[in-house]
This record gives structure tokens, sequence and C-alpha cells, in this order.
């Protein structure tokens, strides 16, 4: 991020065409995308012991609480002047926190298909093994590929399809000597990327055309899913549960919800960085990178998976997909 009059604001993006873009990542874009994968590992981590561990039945509601923690973060910030909503720094497009109604509107299928991508990736994390879990988000790759080729018309090379194919191929073989094989968790795993690659074009596109910086389209996200969330929650009997919780008064408990929702607002706001600074493909690859350590953690602190060779073979080919894929970056092709 940089300074102006005093102003904390996100780095400007680059655009399709820029040469600094073409020629590869910047230091800035390198940046951010450790960033994501640091911020990433750790909220897997604390979603996967509040709904397993402790047993909490709601995820709905954590997305709710995560919701509302980083709009109330936002107000905040916004309101000492410590950022802005706008790309234009000279440009104030709010007025005490809040953008305009049309802003709002405008921003609407952006906020819709945050909702699906949170509501689909909490219930996902509850339905397998965080080892499995991460398998099968490495076919995210080939959902975004095409999504952004359906809503973007991104052409990527010869270098980077092939890059993909190999990943796609490591999930499979790690994939293929899970026998607690669960269809429905598997389902709903895979449709968790569709919405991953809906939610990540989409970005991309509103990123560039609603003047809005990624605090600004964070704070749109939580002002129209929020309502709708709250209601969903209250209507499904969720938040009833929840309230009910039998450790719901714990300290830890109460901690580890606390970093959940903390470490969600780092990582929505990393996110939109990543999209709209490099772009969707990149921030999946950089998923998928910092799987490996979410495996590794995953299998120390929750079990699953037993050491199986094949499975190992095909975490490090999706690793290697994905180490060709950040070197194709760097280097422009």
């Amino acid at each position: 991020m940089e300074k102006e009059n005093g102003v904390l604001l996100p780095t400007a993006n680059f655009s399709k065409d820029d040469p600094n873009r073409r020629a590869g990542m910047s230091r800035k874009g390198i940046t951010v995308a450790l960033a994501y994968m640091g911020c990433a590992v750790m909220l897997v981590m604390f979603n996967k012991a509040a709904l397993s561990s402790y047993g909490f039945p709601c995820a709905n509601v954590i997305t709710l609480l995560q919701m509302i923690c980083a709009n109330g973060l936002l107000f905040t910030l916004k309101s000492w002047n410590m950022i802005n909503f706008g790309k234009d720094p000279r440009t104030d497009l709010s007025l005490k926190g809040l953008v305009p109604y049309q802003t709002l509107l405008k921003t609407s299928p952006l906020s819709f298909a945050y909702l699906f991508y949170m509501i689909v990736g909490m219930a996902s994390i509850r339905g397998v093994n965080v080892p499995m879990y991460t398998t099968l988000r490495k076919t995210t790759v080939f959902f975004t590929l095409i999504i952004e080729y359906l809503l973007l018309g991104h052409r990527y090379s010869r270098y980077v399809v092939s890059s993909v194919a190999i990943i796609v191929l490591g999930a499979l073989v790690a994939g293929s000597r899970d026998f607690s094989f669960d269809l429905q968790g598997y389902s709903i795993v895979i449709l968790s990327n569709v919405t991953t690659a809906i939610y990540l074009a989409t970005i991309s596109k509103f990123g560039k055309t609603s003047g809005l910086n990624s605090f600004g389209l964070m704070w749109c996200n939580g002002m129209i899913c929020a309502p709708v969330l709250t209601v969903w929650t209250v209507l499904s009997g969720e938040l009833g549960r929840a309230l009910s919780f039998p450790q719901l008064q714990a300290i830890d408990f109460q901690l580890v919800v606390l970093a959940s929702c903390t470490l969600a607002f780092f990582l929505n706001y990393t996110i939109f960085l990543n999209t709209t600074l490099n772009s969707p493909l990149t921030q999946t690859i950089c998923g998928n990178l910092k799987d490996l350590l979410t495996v590794v953690l995953g299998w120390i602190w929750f079990g699953g998976l037993p050491f199986d060779l094949v499975n190992v073979l095909g975490q490090f080919l999706g690793f290697g997909g994905s180490g060709i894929y950040a070197y194709c970056k760097l280097k422009g092709k």
C-alpha cells in the first residue's frame, strides 16, 4: 500500500495492456500474493477448528460475523481518514463511510457472487478432511481458466495451460487413494470451486469499472450481503442454534472465532488486491501454492488421510504445476 496526503491507499491496479504487467509480476504483486497465502492458510485452520474441533453447527453465522467485523473495521478506518473507498484519492466517493446507492446497485452482482462463494466455501470445509479439501480445491484453477475466458475474454499461453493441466492431474492422483469417499462432500467442494472462479472473475471485472478500490468493494459486499445473510440465518434457525451452542461462552472458542473474523478481513482484502493487481488465475494459483503448508498443518492438527505415496506424488505434481505457472507469470510468458 502507499500513502498520499496521509491516507493509506491500496496499490493502483495494472491494466490488461500495461507493459509492466506483460513483463511479469511487480514486486508489489509478489508481496500481495505472499500476504494472501499466509492469511489463507491460517484462516482455513481456524475455520476448521471452529466447525469441526468445537463442533459449531452454524457456518453461516461465522460468515455473518466475518462480514459484520469487516464492515465495522472499514467504517472505523474510513472515519479516521486512514482509508478511502475510491481509487482516486482526490475524489471521495463516500459520505460518512457510505457509498452512493447507485454504486451499491452497480456492484450487487459482485456482492451476490461473494455471498455464494462464502456460504458454499464454509460448507465445503466441513464436508471433507483438510488434506482432501485442499486436494479438491486445486481443480479451481481449471474452472477459473474457463470462467475468465467466458466472462472476461482472457486467453493464456500454452505454458500456462500446460501448468493448469499438471495441477489438475496432481489433484486427481492425490485424490485417487482417498478411501473415505464422500460424494456429497466432494460435490460441495466442486461447487465451491465454481463459485470461487465466478467470484474472482467478477472482482476483476468490477475492480476495473466500478471506480472503487479494494476497501470500497469490500464495503459494498458487506452492505448488501450482511442483511441477506442475517435474514437467512434467522429463518433457517441457524442463529437460534448458534445462541444455544454449549461452548458459546468459552473463552477459547471465542478467541478462535475472533481470529477467524480478523483473518477473514485481511484475506478478503488481499484477495481483492491480488485479483485486480495480478489476475483471477494468479489468485487461484496462489491458493494452490499455499496448499502444501495447509495439507501439512491439517494432517498435524486435525488428522485425515494416512500417509500414502500416491497422495504425496499427487500433491507434489500440483505444487510443481503451480510453480511452473508462477515462473511463467514472473517471466511474463
